[in-house]
């Protein structure tokens, strides 16, 4: 299993986690953008009169309204990513990443506005009578690549149980358990049993669902967001102030944050905008593709609110809860992951400027004096008796008041360090250190007017968020074995997706979510491809929308 793992993650590494796959997500958006002359801007107004029903024509083709459609399409990037991932953003970049996350979703409207707007075009009506359509389609009939859009069918089925089903569900057991001390077993059964009902009921049932549970999660959100800025407010002006400052100049360090710099913000935040709102992927497509109209570009156009209401909105939200309340700078006390963990030689003090930097140089990869300690921790009632030998590493800042425990209770003796990490896995550390991911974002909800309530605002917020994801994903899947098996696939698939969310709310998931992340580069390449070679097609599909609604058609 280690084995599988660790070539998953070299395989993730070398796809999806390369440099150059950032650039050419972000090549596609600004291409198109400048292509059809800034649609995301132009167009804004008109898409949302379109999603609002105006444009409705009688008797066209469909499973879903414009609206239902945009619902279920943020039910699947409305997501963890929008708690969890902008912390993380923040915590590696800085203020500033949050403003590369605004520039990837202003040039991913555009993307989002194309292939959906082709992905719609080429769609078709299977034997069920219902409408499927999605990148494997445009592929097939508009490139006239079969194999290509098998690639991208097989790749979105793998994803919908390593994204939308298995993480999912994972993730909502263990906040509930934490939150609420609800068992894994219990809280697993009861979601399945409602995932099953909806799913089963196909789009239809999806849709309905979606339009109402995305805007209640978005207003519970918004909600719990605003207790926390509005009392700080004052910092609301500052925060802004970093965010446009620290592009050109990166984030000095502050408290526990040692700093990040300028390229470091920029991959963080491209990063985690692109994988937030989706734009690329092809996979919000295949939910457009079941709205009820026939104007292909009519659905690429409210398709372009997505990533404004995904990232500019819900992540800004997140963004300015976390920099207002000032918890990204500050210590807090937490159960060290054996991930964000490092035992350096010597002794550093993020109080010293000169030490500051060279920790800040070790981190980011770049020379520095700092290297990974190899030797023995001493040990006695779970404090570290040689600490003068080694200064103790968490989630990028220097831990304090560290603890030792071994099986629950404090630990003693001699414990082996090799390359910076203990070989007792069972060797627990406990401590205060920077936070990040949900934690963050958890520790920012508690600091506004509902005190420590506000972190059960980010744990329903994340029940609903995941949830959703996971009834959006079912029928991305669903599509992708229409495609691939006609709709006889379609009852196994989903039984088996059902069964497969029970069984994650109590397995670990690392071996699907790691899958996952190598499949997510096999539905992003065939898509961007795709839609680059359809650029001529995609600007002739425009062109002729606009012309009949000049003519009143």
């Amino acid at each position: 299993m280690d084995a599988i793992n660790a070539m998953l993650l070299r395989l993730d590494g070398l796809l999806a986690g390369s440099a150059w796959f950032p650039y050419l997500l972000l090549f596609t958006g600004l291409f198109f953008t400048l292509y059809l002359k800034f649609p995301q801007v132009r167009y804004f107004s008109h898409a949302i009169k379109v999603a609002r029903g105006q444009y409705d024509r009688e008797g066209a083709p469909g499973d879903a309204t414009h609206w239902q459609a945009l619902s279920t399409a943020l039910a699947g990037t409305v997501g963890t990513g929008n708690i969890g991932g902008v912390a993380f953003a923040l915590f590696l970049g800085g203020p500033a990443a949050l403003f590369w996350m605004w520039t990837t979703a202003f040039l991913g409207m555009t993307t989002k506005f194309v292939e959906v707007t082709l992905s719609h075009k080429y769609r078709v009506k299977t034997a069920d009578g219902t409408m499927a359509g999605g990148p494997m389609y445009y592929m097939e009939y508009g490139l006239k690549s079969r194999w290509l859009a098998i690639l991208f069918a097989i790749a979105a089925v793998l994803t919908s149980f390593g994204i939308g089903n298995f993480p999912q569900i994972n993730s909502i057991a263990a906040g509930l358990e934490g939150s609420f001390n609800i068992s894994p077993l219990v809280s697993g059964s009861i979601l399945t049993i409602i995932l099953g009902l909806v799913v089963v009921g196909g789009i239809h049932r999806i849709a309905q669902v979606a339009e109402k549970l995305v805007p209640l999660m978005s207003l519970i959100y918004i909600a719990g967001a605003l207790a926390v800025i509005l009392p700080n407010l004052g910092n609301v002006g500052p925060s802004f102030v970093a965010i446009f400052s620290d592009v050109f100049t990166g984030t000095a360090a502050t408290g526990g944050f040692l700093g990040a710099s300028i390229a470091y913000a920029f991959n963080r935040g491209v990063n985690r905008g692109l994988f937030s709102n989706e734009a690329g992927l092809g996979s919000s497509a295949i939910a457009h593709s079941a709205a009820r109209t026939d104007e292909p570009a009519d659905e690429g156009m409210v398709a372009l609110l997505e990533p404004f209401i995904d990232t500019i909105i819900i992540c800004t939200l997140t963004g300015l809860v976390i920099l207002s309340s000032g918890v990204w700078t500050q210590k807090h006390e937490n159960v060290f992951a054996r991930a964000d963990l490092e035992i350096v030689a010597g002794v550093f003090s993020d109080q010293d400027a000169a030490q500051r930097e060279q920790l800040f140089l070790h981190l980011n990869r770049q020379s520095s004096q700092v290297s990974a300690y190899s030797g023995t921790l001493q040990i006695s009632a779970g404090a570290l008796q040689n600490q003068a030998d080694v200064t103790i590493l968490h989630a990028r800042s220097v831990a304090e008041d560290v603890r030792f425990f071994k099986e629950g209770e404090p630990a003693n003796g001699a414990f082996v360090v090799t390359e910076g990490r203990p070989d007792d896995l069972g060797l627990q550390l406990e401590g205060r250190s920077l936070l990040h991911s949900v934690p963050l974002t958890s520790k920012a909800f508690a600091s506004g007017w509902f005190g420590a309530a506000g972190q059960h605002v980010v744990s329903i917020g994340l029940l609903l968020f995941a949830f959703t994801t996971a009834i959006a994903w079912s029928y991305y899947g669903d599509r992708a074995v229409t495609y691939l098996f006609g709709p006889a696939g379609v009852l196994p698939y989903r039984l088996v997706y059902i069964a497969g969310f029970f069984l994650a709310a109590q397995a670990d998931t690392t071996l699907i979510w790691n899958l996952s992340a190598v499949t997510l580069f096999f539905m992003a390449m065939p898509n961007l491809i795709g839609i680059l070679l359809l650029r001529k097609d995609m600007k002739n599909t425009v062109d002729g929308y606009w012309q009949r609604i000049r003519e009143g058609r």
